[in-house]
């Protein structure tokens, strides 16, 4: 890049008159902005916004996260999946409160649970305006775009090299728009498929589009195929009350979840009607699953029956809310 400042003020300039309007782009609060973050990880824009608004309306600061019931906030996050942010959020809502304060340095923001160099980086420069650049999925492959980066983007080397040179492009003025700016440029216009160059702020600058590489970068070798699994899960219903399983608490995925009972661990039970199959996706596995009536057979250990009214506060796992979707008792919305 021939004058990173240049570039900068381009890609400013272009947020300022392209950016959407986002409810965390609306605060500056860092609470709200560390919710924001934590949600938006592994997670679409579009499926966060209604979640956040949820999650801040019962939980506006962190104290509030921080005496809560686990049960309550992660029937809340229930549908965003990747659980674990959720509870690291409460942790670090809890340190948050013993504190008193929010802390105000990237150091500080950098020592609480769940939080990266990402999301401390970005906290400390939306919320405090310190100069410190952000390097998430959507930055690294703009840069590895407009320098032509052909090394691996998960390889330590090359995030470094891309850190410093976001690092040497940011306005200490604006951090956090430019971080933001960077961020906006990744998810809208730098699309990993079909990039819109032509709406580009740094086409004339972009050494990808200039060799026609653009779409083969980041170089990405240590991809893995998914792996494929078939799953069959039983709607069980008696007495106007569903049958669900709650995962133990040494169980690595979910524990404290409730879900339904797979029909391999209910031998006695007989089975009905298929009411449907869906596809679902968790992390590199790859689920068919396939949702089937069967007749009331006794709860084993670990189980309960459950009124369809209360499903709405428990934290379901996304593959049982979608198969008990297919269930005609089941609340719609």
């Amino acid at each position: 890049m021939k004058n990173p400042r240049v570039a900068a003020k381009a890609l400013l300039d272009w947020y300022g008159a392209s950016r959407r309007e986002l409810p965390w782009r609306k605060t500056r609060d860092p609470w709200r902005v560390l919710v924001s973050e934590v949600m938006l990880q592994q997670t679409r824009v579009a499926a966060v916004i209604p979640y956040y608004e949820r999650f801040l309306e019962r939980y506006p600061k962190a104290e509030d996260l921080a005496v809560a019931p686990e049960a309550e906030f992660l029937a809340m996050w229930a549908g965003l999946g990747y659980y674990a942010r959720a509870r690291n959020l409460q942790r670090a809502a809890r340190k948050i409160a013993e504190m008193g304060r929010f802390p105000a340095s990237y150091e500080e923001i950098r020592e609480l649970p769940g939080v990266g160099d990402y999301t401390a980086a970005a906290i400390a420069s939306i919320c405090y305006g310190q100069p410190h650049a952000v390097l998430d999925g959507n930055v690294v492959r703009v840069l590895s775009r407009v320098t032509a980066e052909r090394g691996d983007a998960a390889a330590s080397s090359v995030r470094v090299r891309l850190k410093e040179l976001a690092q040497r492009m940011l306005d200490a003025k604006r951090a956090g728009d430019f971080n933001q700016a960077m961020m906006e440029l990744g998810a809208t216009v730098c699309l990993p498929k079909g990039p819109q160059c032509l709406l580009c702020p740094w086409r004339d600058e972009c050494k990808g589009l200039a060799e026609g590489i653009q779409e083969e970068l980041p170089v990405k070798l240590s991809r893995r195929e998914p792996v494929k699994l078939a799953v069959e899960l039983c709607v069980m219903v008696k007495e106007g009350k569903v049958l669900l399983r709650q995962r133990g608490a040494a169980e690595t995925r979910l524990a404290g979840f409730w879900e339904l009972p797979e029909v391999r661990v209910l031998p006695e039970a007989v089975r009905g009607e298929m009411l449907g199959t869906f596809k679902h996706s968790i992390t590199r596995h790859d689920y068919t699953v396939e949702v089937w009536r069967a007749a009331p057979a006794k709860a084993p250990k670990g189980f309960r029956w459950f009124e369809w009214g209360e499903l709405a506060g428990l934290p379901l796992t996304t593959m049982s809310r979608k198969a008990l979707e297919m269930a005609p008792e089941y609340p719609q919305a």
